[in-house]
C-alpha cells in the first residue's frame, strides 16, 4: 500500500494494543462499539493527545477496511481527545543566531539545514552531494514526506560557510 515503514509499524502497535485491550478477542468478532469503547478508553482513562487518538483511529480503520474488509458504520458516539490551545514559540533572529553558533562541525551544518532550509530530520540524514545544487542554491529532497521529492531553497549563508567537521 506503499506506507512508510514507520506508519506500518505504527499501525501494527496499535492494532495488536487493541486485540489485547479487548482480551485477545479477534477484530472480525467485533464492530463499531468495540473500536467507539477502545477509543473511549484512549481519550477518558489513559487521557492521551488527540494526535494519538487519531493514529489509533486511523491504524483500526486501515484494518477493518483494508486487511478485513468489514465497513464500519461512522463512530458516532466516539469522545474526541481534546487538543490544547497553544500559541506557537517563534524566535527572535538574534536567538537564532545565538543557537546555531553553538553549534559547530556535523550538527552545526544539520541544525542550520533544518532550520534555513525548512528540512525534517529524516530529510536531512538523507542528504546526498548530489542533492545540493548551489548554481540555484536550492536542495533536492528525495523521497520526503509521503515518499514524495521536492525541491527547497538552499539558504544564501550555508552556500559560503565552511564546515570543519
Amino acid at each position: 500500500m506503499h506506507y512508510s515503514y514507520r506508519t506500518e509499524k505504527t499501525y501494527r502497535y496499535w492494532i495488536r494494543f487493541f486485540i489485547l485491550w479487548s482480551g485477545k478477542r479477534h477484530p472480525r468478532d467485533m464492530g463499531a462499539a468495540e473500536v467507539t469503547a477502545f477509543l473511549n478508553y484512549l481519550a477518558n482513562e489513559r487521557e492521551v493527545a488527540a494526535a494519538t487518538q487519531n493514529q489509533a483511529l486511523s491504524a483500526l480503520l486501515f484494518l477493518y477496511a483494508k486487511v478485513l474488509e468489514i465497513k464500519l458504520p461512522w463512530l458516532d458516539d466516539l469522545v474526541r481527545a481534546k487538543r490544547p490551545v497553544r500559541l506557537p514559540v517563534v524566535l527572535t533572529q538574534a536567538e537564532v543566531s545565538r543557537l546555531l553558533g553553538q553549534t559547530e562541525g556535523m550538527t552545526g551544518l544539520m541544525a542550520a539545514l533544518l532550520y534555513g532550509c525548512g528540512l525534517r530530520l529524516r530529510e536531512c540524514l538523507r542528504l546526498r552531494v548530489k542533492d545540493f545544487d548551489f548554481v540555484y542554491r536550492q536542495i533536492i529532497v528525495r523521497e520526503g514526506k509521503g515518499n514524495k521529492d521536492r525541491v527547497t531553497m538552499l539558504a544564501e549563508k550555508l552556500c559560503s560557510v565552511t564546515w570543519a567537521g
